[in-house]
């Protein structure tokens, strides 16, 4: 590694909820300060981070100000204003790099991107008008998805088709943004591999995890997935490719579909992953200590899983039932959210099931 970052240096961070508050409580494990900018009082990361600059991203001063204090920046949500980063990156490096984010934030480009590269993802075509999705519809068939290009995440943006009929509500949904058509796949589970590069090259995969949704968010990740050993080396070689061809340093989630003709790429988030919280009871070195051991060019921790486990999110008002969680052996997460809102992840538990099998 080249100039790798000292104790003490100061780690900058695109977004104040939960991941942006695990990622500075892995950077202050290394010793490093972190700062947080994001325009909301009172988020997550702010709880446990040095500095909170609170601004919008449009205030170049406070971006000028943010960049200036950190060593390196980097972000725990996608959907960070370009004219934002211009700004930073002509103070800072950030990581990961602005392809790798420019690719994610559109979901018809990040189709491109892994279609170009040899991998397989649903059907899909790009939608903007109502004749367009008439032509999807032509050419991909039902029941399928249409979700908007940009912003979504936990389910929102998206409408299903179940026949042509649908064609007019999903048009409506999309309150016309553009948007893409994905055909439904056939697939026996989902799981995701949350990857790590550095800036040297070398990757750090986590065993594949076995992904469970309720109402378009995920609830679950199992260790081990029902996977074989053979689809276990493939899943992660498939994800050093996708972190290879974007040059990528940092941590990726990749969430993959297994099918009957193999593996088809449902979507990659450039950063720590909801799906690789589990990570934090069941490896020595987690998704966000990696995070930042890769952009601080430090050598990256083995992710070596020593235990089965369990991760369940805790949405809403689940975290009534912390006072009986408390009481079992199970590590609990929470964020340090104030109102339990329908459909917000307001923590997390990871539960050890037994030792690595």
């Amino acid at each position: 590694m080249t100039n790798p970052l000292k104790t003490g240096a100061t780690i900058g961070i695109l977004g104040g909820g939960q991941l942006g508050r695990m990622l500075s409580v892995a950077a202050s494990r290394l010793g490093f300060k972190t700062c947080i900018f994001e325009p909301n009082a009172d988020c997550p990361a702010s709880h446990v981070a040095n500095e909170h600059i609170m601004a919008d991203y449009s205030d170049t001063a406070a971006l000028t100000k943010f960049a200036n204090a950190c060593d390196v920046v980097t972000y725990e949500f996608e959907n960070i204003p370009t004219e934002a980063l211009d700004v930073i990156e002509a103070l800072a490096p950030i990581h990961p790099n602005r392809e790798a984010l420019a690719t994610s934030q559109d979901r018809f480009l990040e189709k491109n991107f892994l279609t170009r590269i040899g991998l397989t993802t649903a059907p899909y075509a790009a939608v903007d008008t109502a004749e367009g999705l008439e032509q999807a519809i032509d050419q991909i068939g039902t029941p399928a998805i249409l979700k908007t290009r940009r912003l979504g995440y936990d389910g929102k943006g998206q409408s299903r088709l179940m026949s042509p009929d649908d064609a007019d509500q999903a048009i409506t949904d999309m309150a016309g943004a553009q948007a893409v058509y994905e055909g439904f796949i056939d697939f026996s589970i989902e799981v995701s591999v949350i990857g790590t590069r550095s800036s040297d090259g070398a990757i750090s995969c986590f065993d594949p995890g076995e992904n469970v949704h309720k109402d378009g968010i995920l609830h679950t990740t199992t260790l081990p997935a029902k996977l074989t050993p053979s689809q276990r080396t493939d899943a992660v070689l498939l994800t050093a490719n996708i972190l290879n061809a974007l040059d990528y340093v940092g941590t990726m989630g990749v969430e993959l579909f297994v099918t009957s003709t193999g593996f088809i790429v449902n979507e990659i988030a450039p950063r720590v992953h909801n799906s690789g919280h589990w990570t934090q009871e069941a490896c020595i070195v987690d998704q966000f200590e990696q995070h930042i051991r890769a952009i601080a060019g430090w050598p990256l921790g083995d992710g070596t899983r020593h235990s089965n486990a369990i991760m369940e999110n805790l949405i809403g008002d689940d975290v009534d039932r912390i006072p009986e969680i408390a009481k079992t052996n199970t590590a609990i997460h929470l964020y340090g959210k104030a109102d339990a809102k329908k459909g917000r992840k307001m923590g997390h538990l990871n539960t050890i099931t037994g030792p690595a099998s």
